[in-house]
């Protein structure tokens, strides 16, 4: 797959403990890749990293995107071939809570990662993932294209936009001769070994594996809901074209500094009231009740997709999953992680003890690529 661009390879990923850093540390594991990885702990317990025993796997690097000198000082020392940069502060709510943080995290991270990378040589490609909410909502009913305005009323946001526009700066400053650099903004992605509080899935996950009601705020929000393995497939296959050798630089080089939107088909919008009653139908027994008050004081935007036409035509992507793939997809390795757990209610609970979820992960990654190869998509090749 991706050209075989990753066999091999030297990939450096920030961020590689959280959700969507876990599943594509998994799939470059899975391609063959030789993997570092540099990041706080898990931002959970317990966490998808943890679970895979992934820092067993990997050359794991614990540091922080804020420590300008240790982030540089990790990326020399490896000398990466491909950067995925994903470390951030995630979330909305708590960029209300500590914004000094989110943007220090987000924006100067951004600054701190890219800096490394123009001083360290053989660096073939990097990919910068940033956030749909990067763009200036308006609350409109169509998909925002990357050349829309950025912007942001929450910390969160706003400090998606300072990482685009950081970014674009390197290129058009340091990056156009190399290395080659996009930044790349997906919508809410889901999938199993997500524990992040404020998150509608691990919510009902942890709430229905203890036998408990959960309660779901801002029901009616509407949000571009897709699997994690989605977007991950955008950004490797994106990756692969711009790490090409010379020979495909003219069919690469309109990819270099160019952002992209990864989501999923323009009908799968869907409610997080509808996502909670999907995830329902896969833990019998189970319904959540909705706050129709959402969170006073704490702004939310309330609609938000994408128009994903550019990376179809320029690398020929789209999704693969329907929406009720994308809930059983996730609602199964949860159900796995839990069956499992309580397998084992007899002895010291801990991540390890939930059972082979490198391995059922590695499935799920494989059942997804084969479904994405019945769709003669250019990247399973």
């Amino acid at each position: 797959m991706f050209a075989k661009q990753y066999t091999g390879r030297r990939v450096f990923i920030t961020g590689h403990t959280g959700f969507k850093g876990t599943w594509l540390t998994a799939w470059l594991l899975e391609l063959g890749a030789v993997i570092a990885g540099y990041s706080l702990d898990p931002p959970s317990e317990p966490s998808g990293f943890a679970s895979l025993c992934l820092e067993k796997r990997i050359l794991h690097m614990h540091g922080d995107v804020r420590d300008r000198t240790a982030l540089a000082e990790a990326v020399a020392s490896f000398q990466p071939e491909i950067v995925f940069h994903m470390a951030a502060q995630a979330l909305v709510r708590p960029s209300y809570e500590n914004p000094a943080l989110t943007f220090e995290s987000n924006a100067m991270g951004t600054l701190h990662l890219l800096e490394a990378v123009r001083l360290t040589p053989g660096v073939r490609a990097v990919v910068c993932i940033t956030s749909d909410k990067c763009y200036r909502n308006n609350e409109w009913v169509w998909g925002y294209r990357e050349n829309d305005h950025l912007g942001g009323e929450d910390p969160y946001s706003a400090s998606k936009a300072c990482a685009e526009i950081i970014a674009h700066s390197y290129f058009s400053s340091f990056f156009r001769d190399g290395p080659r650099i996009a930044t790349v903004r997906a919508g809410n992605v889901v999938g199993g070994g997500d524990w992040a509080a404020d998150r509608i899935v691990p919510d009902c996950a942890r709430a229905w594996a203890e036998q408990r009601a959960v309660t779901i705020r801002s029901p009616l929000a509407t949000r571009p809901w897709q699997h994690v393995l989605e977007p991950l497939s955008g950004y490797l296959w994106l990756g692969a074209r711009l790490s090409m050798e010379k020979k495909a630089m003219e069919d690469v080089l309109p990819l270099n500094g160019q952002a992209f939107n990864f989501g999923p088909a323009a009908d799968v919008n869907a409610t997080v009231a509808q996502v909670a009653d999907a995830l329902a139908g896969h833990w019998p027994g189970f319904t959540a009740s909705m706050d129709a008050c959402g969170q006073a004081g704490k702004k939310e935007c309330t609609l938000l997709k994408l128009c994903c036409d550019k990376a179809l035509t320029h690398l020929a992507w789209r999704a693969t999953l329907c929406f009720d793939e994308t809930i059983a997809f996730t609602a199964a390795w949860y159900r796995e992680y839990y069956t499992a757990l309580k397998s084992r209610r007899g002895a010291a609970m801990s991540d390890a003890d939930s059972g082979d979820m490198y391995g059922f992960t590695a499935r799920q990654i494989a059942e997804y690529s084969a479904k994405a190869a019945r769709g003669n998509l250019p990247w399973t090749r």
